[in-house]
């Protein structure tokens, strides 16, 4: 009998890959589809970094390597945030991933036993909660909207702890709403961090270099925390090195060693190859950083100029990450040729079928009333994406 087990049963599949799936089905078909809905950066990986790679290969660089990565690596990333975070660690307390998604998912199982709590603020990466799932946690989901740019504040925080409380999952710069937590917001939440000393914080910071307000401010900086936070990173995003799949964790050495046992069993270390290129991400050259982020700063204004010109969309203007999550509650009970739209995922599927723009509805991200834009494409993609949604948005009465 074909029976998955009810760990698998009980998750739900990745609505982002989803939606990407979907639309490449539709371009295998012939039509002209825009995918708004993958968070994957459009340029290529700089070429100083594939040299490195390449120069792995004829190195040989072919064996297994250590589960937490190369020392080389791990002191590249020490010095990565030293430069630019001003925070001090050791190799033994940085362990390198098959991407930046393992290594939350490694912090999670090393540290949530069943029934324990993790607070995840709202919208939020649709993996978060599949991921506490897998822990056999509780998700305590604190939603925020559009009116307060998507940020928990300090009393939302307390609001949500209790007795069971073991961690936070805080993502900033944001997915799936660029949202970027100043100083003295992260401030505010580390003082109420700071009364309950079993809370573990798991800082997803994935978007730091695409931030359009300046400085990166990284909540480990605060010493009456420092102990208990997990920062999350990676390369594929400020690198556009996704398919390299090469993230990690910097973290308490206690918790490192959990996630060095865990994933000892069930992957080991990350590819050589990707490992030595991103040791030449982290040591080179970092203009490749700041035109990127320059590129998707200029786009950001873009797809906010023309999305406040679609009728029934609420926007804000995101500090990071290269997201739109604008507010479409006005067409959610509206119809077109018989078919209702209900929730933001039907709207979604809508605009796919009818207007052939993917993008995600903000269901999967804890926020019904939303829907994601990725604006990581060309200025032509945005112009064109955005008239054919304004233009098939008109059709719902």
């Amino acid at each position: 009998m074909a029976q998955v087990s009810a760990r698998i049963a009980n998750l739900a599949a990745s609505e982002t890959l989803a939606m990407s799936q979907k639309s490449n089905e539709l371009k295998s078909q012939g039509i002209n589809v825009i995918n708004l809905s993958v968070g994957e950066p459009d340029f290529f990986t700089p070429e100083h970094i594939k040299k490195a790679a390449k120069q792995a290969i004829d190195d040989n660089f072919s064996f297994y390597t250590p589960v937490p990565g190369y020392l080389s690596l791990r002191q590249a990333i020490c010095k990565k945030l030293e430069r630019e975070n001003r925070l001090s660690y050791k190799p033994e307390q940085i362990i390198c991933s098959n991407g930046a998604k393992q290594a939350v998912c490694n912090a999670l199982l090393a540290i949530v036993d069943p029934g324990d709590e993790v607070i995840i603020p709202a919208p939020c990466w649709v993996s978060y909660v599949e991921m506490v799932k897998l822990a056999e946690g509780v998700s305590c989901v604190i939603r925020t909207g559009i009116e307060q740019d998507f940020k928990i504040n300090a009393a939302q925080l307390e609001a949500a702890i209790t007795p069971k409380t073991r961690a936070i999952v805080l993502c900033a710069p944001s997915n799936p709403t660029g949202s970027v937590y100043s100083k003295t917001e992260l401030e505010a939440l580390a003082n109420i961090l700071a009364k309950y000393p079993n809370i573990i914080i798991i800082a997803d910071e994935i978007y730091e270099h695409i931030n359009y307000v300046g400085k990166h401010e990284s909540i480990a900086q605060f010493e009456n925390i420092r102990d208990r936070v997990v920062i999350i990173n990676g390369v594929s995003k400020a690198y556009a090195m996704t398919g390299w799949r090469l993230g990690w964790m910097a973290a308490p050495q206690w918790i490192v060693s959990a996630c060095n046992k865990l994933q000892g069993q069930y992957t080991s270390g990350p590819s050589s190859i990707a490992q030595k290129a991103a040791e030449a991400a982290y040591l080179g050259d970092q203009q490749c950083v700041v035109d990127m982020r320059d590129a998707f700063m200029r786009r950001r204004d873009l797809i906010v100029k023309l999305a406040s010109e679609i009728e029934g969309f609420k926007v804000n203007k995101p500090e990071g990450a290269f997201y739109l999550f604008p507010e479409c509650s006005y067409y959610i009970g509206k119809s077109y040729n018989g078919k209702k739209i209900e929730t933001s995922a039907d709207l979604a599927m809508f605009l796919l079928e009818e207007g052939h723009v993917a993008c995600v509805g903000g269901l999967a991200f804890e926020a019904p009333d939303y829907i994601r834009f990725s604006y990581a494409t060309s200025d032509e993609n945005i112009i064109e994406a955005m008239r054919r949604v304004k233009e098939t948005l008109a059709k719902l009465k």
